[in-house]
Order: structure tokens, then C-alpha cells, then sequence
């Protein structure tokens, strides 16, 4: 890539994203109401650029601010979806060893002579989020999303971070793949467990707060057009006092925007303790948590929600 090339796909994304202001107006534009601090921080991410950890609490949209991030710049979102014993080869890349067998019996069939080199080629390479992310071919960056790096062990942790360093990985088959464009990176965490301090301090940090019940209404109104606002409203004071208890999975904006879809397609219109009770399986997911929600009782759960 030439400087010149380079310089305009700067120019391009500082077009797209000249300000904090103008950020967080185009995520507004694309159904995410992001506040001043998130919006500050995806903006020197974008512009510095550097990584960025988003913590929080299942459920507060750490995910979404990714994707409505690589919406409004209009390029790929490379997800890469991290869990307990997820290796290298999942997250960067892998041979295609079935290709590569039915390539050998093809050469044998026409008495040809099959190198490693041949065997080990690009067309026969498996590329995973990490690996496709650095080759996006631009002009403006991809979004990487590492989601949920807390629930990958430590070594591929460390694995992932000097990938992401170094914008660059070295496969031996093939020498070492540097990325033209590299990618916007973002990491988001549940704090299952804490991340070591060689990633965390190389990044961005935001924490992202559970929104109050009027930000999750206007969230779910978003989300939910067939949703009535007097609903909306309700159904974000529902959840809101439901997490007061002490729940084992508290629910979260994705759940409130699951309920409300689920009493639209009713056609509720006013939550009742009725269909609070017959509903509940869109907001409670555990059973120890639907026996403490039903020994305070529903009348109590939606007390005063109605305005």
C-alpha cells in the first residue's frame, strides 16, 4: 500500500468520524444510544487507533457497540467469539486437510508431482477472524471483535494480545502476514475473571454502567417499533426493580428487548402481574432466580411500574 493510498483511507475514516459529537449523532443514527464517555472512547479507538476493553455487565451492549461501530464506518466486522480452551488454530487460521488429501489423489491420478509447497499453499488455508480481519483488503479498517476475551485461558490471552500488537502474523508454511490496513480492535469482558496487566494496560478502557429504565425504554423502543412507549417504559421499571434481587443472571438490555418483542406479538399493551407471570421465562433464565422472583410475587414486580 502506498503512503499516498494510506493517507486517504486516513482521511476517509476522519471524514466519517471527524469528532466525539458527530460519533455519537452517527451511532444514534444506527439504533445505539451511546453516552459521551463510550462515544470519547471508541473515537480515540478509531482515530488513535488503539485497542479497547469494554467491561461491563452481561447485557449492556458492549457487542452492539461493535457492530454499530463497523456499521457507520460501512466495513466488516470480524467476530470472534472467545470460550474455555480455544486455541490458535480457531481464532487465526488452519489448514484444509481434506482439500489438501483430495489435492494428492488428483496429482496421483495424473502422475504428478506434489511438493510441500503445493500442499501448503494459500488457497488450501482456513482463515479464521483473526487472520481475515488483518487481511481486509480496505480501504478503510475492518472491526475486530474479540467478545468475551475473559473466558479464554491466559496463554492464548497473551497469544491474542501480541497478534494484536504486532498487526502481523508469521505462519511458517507461508512467512509473515502483515496487515495493509490494520484493524480497529475491540475486546469486550463479563470479568469472569481478571485480564493480565500486559493487555490491560495497553488498552482503551471504558466501562460501560446498566442503563436507567428511561435509556432502556428508548433502547427498546429502538429496537421494538411495535412497542408502545407506555410499554416500553413499564417493561424497563420491571426489570429494572427485578434486578434489585439478588438474581444469579440479572437481566439485561438484550432481555428487556426479548420481552417486550414477546408482550408486542401478544398485543399487551399494559404489563399486569398476570402477564408478568405467564411471560417470565423472557427475562428470568435460571430456575433458582424464577423461585426467587415468584416467592416475591408478581404483584410486587410490577408495583407502581404503570405510571
Amino acid at each position: 500500500m502506498t503512503t499516498a493510498a494510506r493517507a486517504g483511507a486516513e482521511e476517509d475514516v476522519q471524514r466519517l468520524v471527524p469528532d466525539v459529537p458527530s460519533l455519537m449523532a452517527a451511532l444514534d443514527r444506527n439504533n445505539y444510544l451511546a453516552d459521551v464517555g463510550l462515544a470519547t472512547a471508541l473515537f480515540l479507538a478509531v482515530r488513535l487507533p488503539q485497542p479497547i476493553l469494554l467491561e461491563g455487565e452481561a447485557g449492556v451492549g458492549k457487542t452492539e457497540a461493535a457492530k454499530a461501530l463497523a456499521e457507520l464506518l460501512d466495513t466488516p466486522l470480524y467476530r470472534l467469539q472467545c470460550y474455555e480452551g480455544i486455541d490458535a488454530g480457531e481464532a487465526l487460521y488452519e489448514w484444509n486437510h481434506q482439500r489438501q488429501l483430495l489435492g494428492i489423489r488428483l496429482a496421483e491420478v495424473r502422475d504428478a508431482a506434489v511438493t510441500e509447497t503445493d500442499l501448503f499453499a494459500p488457497q488450501y488455508l482456513l482463515r479464521r477472524p483473526l487472520l481475515q480481519a488483518l487481511e481486509h483488503p480496505g480501504p478503510r479498517p475492518a472491526v475486530l471483535l474479540l467478545d468475551e476475551i475473559d473466558r479464554a485461558d491466559a496463554e492464548f490471552e497473551a497469544f491474542t494480545f501480541e497478534l494484536l500488537a504486532e498487526a502481523a502474523v508469521t505462519i511458517p508454511e507461508l512467512g509473515t502476514i502483515r496487515a495493509t490496513h490494520p484493524p480497529i480492535v475491540i475486546l469486550t469482558s463479563n470479568r469472569t475473571r481478571d485480564l493480565h496487566d500486559a493487555l490491560t494496560r495497553r488498552c482503551l478502557y471504558h466501562w460501560i454502567d446498566y442503563p436507567g429504565p428511561a435509556r432502556i425504554a428508548e433502547i427498546v423502543r429502538r429496537r421494538v417499533p411495535a412497542s408502545s412507549g407506555p410499554l416500553a417504559l413499564q417493561a424497563a421499571a420491571v426489570i429494572t426493580r427485578l434486578r434489585t434481587l439478588d438474581l444469579a443472571k440479572p437481566p439485561g438490555i438484550s432481555e428487556a428487548i426479548d420481552w417486550v418483542s414477546a408482550l408486542a406479538v401478544l398485543g399487551v399493551e399494559r404489563i399486569d402481574p398476570g402477564t408478568a407471570e405467564r411471560t417470565w421465562g423472557s427475562i428470568v433464565k435460571n430456575r433458582d432466580d424464577l423461585e426467587l422472583v415468584g416467592s416475591r410475587g408478581a404483584a410486587w414486580l410490577v408495583e407502581g411500574t404503570d405510571g
